[in-house]
């Protein structure tokens, strides 16, 4: 039997759902919408769907079911393979509205056109432009403020903002002392007044000390992947224009370290290993399981300018550290130079590949009490992972050949992409394939300056072991 057709009646008045009327809840979620708020979508011009008004703005992105669960599980990045339909904003915009495939809002988000991530959320309200430069400069404020604890006269240098975990996606900034270096990583950041409003934060924040300048740079990979185009040379400002300081010292950890705004990797220093500089120092202090005295020969591995090296170099009797970059070595020795009175250890510096002159040494007999493996990024994408533990298991390998029983051991990995137990397996295997016994004495991340996000694994990469060989 055919169950008769409905007649089509008018939908009963009732209030409509703005912003207003159902405002986003205070824990930054959107609410649950029950079957009765789920409006079927229709199409404009065959392309976007667009939903009931109260819903979503009808120029926007429009994202599948998997990128909106993550969304709303406090995930910030969409990636362009989840973007169902999208209608750009003007050349000149920055911010989009995101909706699900059923029309219910999502948020505010930064678009990027040539990204792998397409979207990064910045908020879960509607706004426009203006609404976000008082938002970003409220976060900036706001992670500036949790970085003053962590800065004295013994470390002048800090991550001000890092990135989606400051809830400022794709900009990074590095006070190094009386210098600050500003990157804007995503193309919704180079619209008009972004520069400006982070200027001003920063000056207003950093006060009475303002910075001497502040600077911009790019980071060429980032720029490649998401297609933006070079920064401007020219300062973003100077608090003396006639004579502008673009180098200046910076301490972490009571240690003095050269730096400079046209050099260097990333930002030009490294600072998330902060606090595990100190941990490898104070590791090194203690006597090893077989009663030795740590206090004797060091090696730093991809030592870049010298952080692990130089806090070893007090406590030990010679330390070595090895780079790949001439340059970097360079301003090692610097820092080196400008520490002496609190160092007296014998430092030497090596220009090689780690992989040779690691398995060089190893072959010969070679032997240290102490050694760090700080290597670059192996990983930068899910596909390398493979590869990148067979590297790690290699330095690894190596450096456990050449540690006298009772020595420490710090191995450390930037890539995100290579998690603990990958991490922790590949040590592992290298303990097995040398025959010694490890002993696991501390796992690390970060400084806190670079907080980790948990609902944004990206947040966590950096990784620190602290082991004992016997």
């Amino acid at each position: 039997m055919t169950r008769p057709s409905k007649p089509e009646k008018a939908a009963p008045a009732r209030t409509r759902r703005t912003k207003e009327s159902a405002p986003v809840p205070a824990n930054g979620f959107p609410r649950r919408e029950s079957a009765q708020d789920k409006p079927s979508p229709t199409t404009r011009d065959g392309s976007l769907p667009v939903a009931a008004p109260s819903r979503v703005a009808p120029l926007g992105a429009i994202v599948n079911r998997r990128a909106a669960d993550r969304l709303r599980a406090g995930y910030l990045w969409v990636y362009a393979s989840d973007v169902v339909t999208i209608v750009p904003p003007r050349p000149e915009k920055n911010l989009i509205p995101v909706a699900d495939q059923r029309g219910i809002f999502l948020g505010t988000a930064l678009w990027s056109p040539q990204s792998q991530i397409a979207l990064r959320l910045v908020s879960r309200e509607a706004l426009d432009h203006a609404g976000w430069l008082d938002l970003l400069a409220s976060r900036l404020r706001a992670a500036i403020a949790r970085r003053k604890p962590l800065l004295d006269a013994e470390n002048d240098a800090c991550r001000l903002s890092f990135s989606e975990a400051d809830e400022l996606p794709g900009l990074v900034v590095d006070k190094y002392g009386d210098l600050v270096v500003v990157q804007r990583l995503a193309k919704g950041l180079l619209a008009e007044g972004v520069a400006e409003a982070c200027v001003r934060v920063l000056r207003e924040e950093l006060a009475p000390a303002i910075p001497a300048a502040i600077f911009e740079r790019p980071d060429p990979r980032i720029r490649e992947l998401e297609g933006l185009p070079a920064p401007s040379t020219d300062p973003l400002w100077l608090a003396d224009p006639v004579r502008p300081i673009t180098a200046t010292q910076f301490h972490l950890n009571g240690l003095a370290f050269h730096y400079d705004a046209n050099a260097g990797q990333k930002t030009g220093a490294f600072l998330d290993q902060r606090t595990n500089y100190l941990a490898a120092r104070e590791w090194a202090r203690r006597p090893g399981a077989a009663n030795l005295d740590l206090r004797g020969r060091a090696l730093d591995v991809c030592c870049y300018q010298g952080g692990f090296a130089l806090h070893l170099a007090q406590v030990c009797r010679q330390v070595t550290g090895i780079d790949a970059s001439r340059a970097s070595l360079e301003v090692a020795e610097r820092n080196l130079v400008a520490n002496r009175a609190h160092i007296s250890a014998d430092v030497d510096w090596i220009e090689a590949d780690a992989f040779e002159i690691l398995r060089d040494w190893s072959q010969a007999g070679q032997s240290f009490d102490v050694i760090v493996l700080d290597p670059p990024a192996f990983a930068k994408s899910k596909r390398a992972v493979e590869g990148a533990l067979r590297g790690y298991k290699e330095l690894n390998l190596r450096a456990l050949k050449m540690l006298r029983p009772g020595g420490l051991l710090v191995t450390c990995s930037c890539s995100h992409h290579v998690g603990w137990a990958e991490l922790e397996g590949a040590v592992a295997a290298a303990a097995a394939d040398s025959q010694r016994r490890v002993r696991l004495l501390e796992r690390r991340g970060a400084a806190p300056d670079h907080p980790v996000v948990l609902n944004l694994p990206e947040t966590e990469y950096l990784k620190c072991l602290v082991l004992e060989v016997e």
